[in-house]
C-alpha cells in the first residue's frame, strides 16, 4: 500500500507537459478542478475525462501510475459513495430498515466517485510533470501580488515544496522500517484494531526520529548556503511564458466554458 502513494513524485521527461511553464500548469489544474465541480451530467463529465486523457497522453506518464495513486484513497471514495447512495432524497427504488436507495442517490454516488477519481488523477499529473523547484517558482510568482500585503509568499511556497518532496522520502523510510521490524518478528496484520494500533508504535517512533533528523539536516544545509528567505533573492532560471503556454491556456479555458454551458443545460 505504501508503494501506491505517489503524491509528490516527479517523473522526468521531455514531453510538452514537462516543458510547459509551471505557472501555466498550476492555472490549468485550477481550471480543471473548476470544470469538474461545474460538471453535472454524463456529457460534461465525459468532456472533463477527455481533457484528462489528452493530458496523460501528452505528458507520457503511464496511466497505471495514476490509477495506482487511487489505491490509498479507495476507502474514502467508497465511503463517500455509500453516503451519497443511501442519504440522497429522491425517487425510492429500494428500501430496507432505515436505508433507502433512490434513483438520484445512484446518480449522485456514481458522479461523486467519478469526480474524486478525475480530481486526484488530474492533480497527481501536476506533480508528476513538474519538479519541486519549478513548482515552488511558479507558485511564488503566481502569489507574488500578496507580497504587497506582507504575506510571506516565498516562505509559503518553499514550505509547500519541501512538504511535497518529503512525502516520497517518508514513505520510503516507513517501508524500510516496516521491513526491518517484520524481519525481527513484528506482526502488523493480525489482531483487533487496538492491537494493530499498538503494533504501529515501533514504526512511528523511528519514523519521527528520522523525519526530525532529515529536517535538521535540511535546515543546516540551507543555513550553510546562506538562505535567509526570499528577500533580495535572484533566480538562475527566470520563468517566461511561451506561445505554447498561451495556446494551452486558451484550450483549457474553452473546455471550461464548454463544461459550464453543458452544465447549465443539464448535460
Amino acid at each position: 500500500m505504501l508503494k501506491d502513494i505517489t503524491l509528490g513524485q516527479y517523473f522526468p521527461g521531455d514531453s510538452l507537459a514537462h516543458r510547459l511553464d509551471p505557472r501555466t500548469k498550476l492555472i490549468l489544474t485550477v481550471l480543471y478542478i473548476v470544470a469538474l465541480f461545474c460538471a453535472k451530467w454524463f456529457v460534461s463529465y465525459a468532456l472533463a475525462a477527455l481533457l484528462l486523457a489528452v493530458g496523460v497522453k501528452v505528458s507520457g506518464v503511464a496511466l497505471r501510475a495514476l490509477v495506482r495513486g487511487l489505491k490509498p484513497v479507495l476507502f474514502i471514495i467508497c465511503f463517500t459513495a455509500v453516503l451519497n447512495l443511501f442519504y440522497t432524497p429522491g425517487e425510492t427504488l429500494v428500501s430496507f430498515w432505515i436505508f433507502k436507495i433512490t434513483k438520484e442517490g445512484i446518480y449522485t454516488a456514481f458522479f461523486m466517485i467519478l469526480r474524486i477519481m478525475l480530481l486526484i488523477m488530474g492533480t497527481f499529473l501536476l506533480t508528476y510533470t513538474t519538479s519541486p523547484i519549478s513548482l515552488t517558482d511558479g507558485l511564488e510568482t503566481l502569489l507574488g501580488p500578496l507580497k504587497k500585503i506582507k504575506v510571506p509568499v516565498h516562505e509559503l511556497a518553499m514550505i509547500m515544496s519541501i512538504a511535497l518532496r518529503f512525502i516520497p522520502l517518508l514513505i520510503e523510510e516507513t517501508d524500510k522500517i516496516m521491513s526491518a521490524q517484520k524481519a525481527r518478528g513484528a506482526d502488523f496484520e493480525s489482531g483487533n484494531l487496538l492491537q494493530r494500533a499498538k503494533a504501529m508504535v515501533p514504526i512511528l517512533v523511528p519514523l519521527f526520529i528520522s523525519a526530525f533528523r532529515r529536517a535538521d539536516e535540511l535546515a543546516v544545509a540551507m543555513e550553510c548556503r546562506c538562505y535567509h528567505g526570499g528577500e533580495g533573492r535572484t533566480k538562475l532560471h527566470v520563468l517566461h511564458y511561451q506561445t505554447r503556454d498561451f495556446l494551452v491556456l486558451l484550450a483549457y479555458a474553452a473546455v471550461l466554458a464548454g463544461v459550464i454551458v453543458l452544465a447549465r443545460h443539464g448535460l
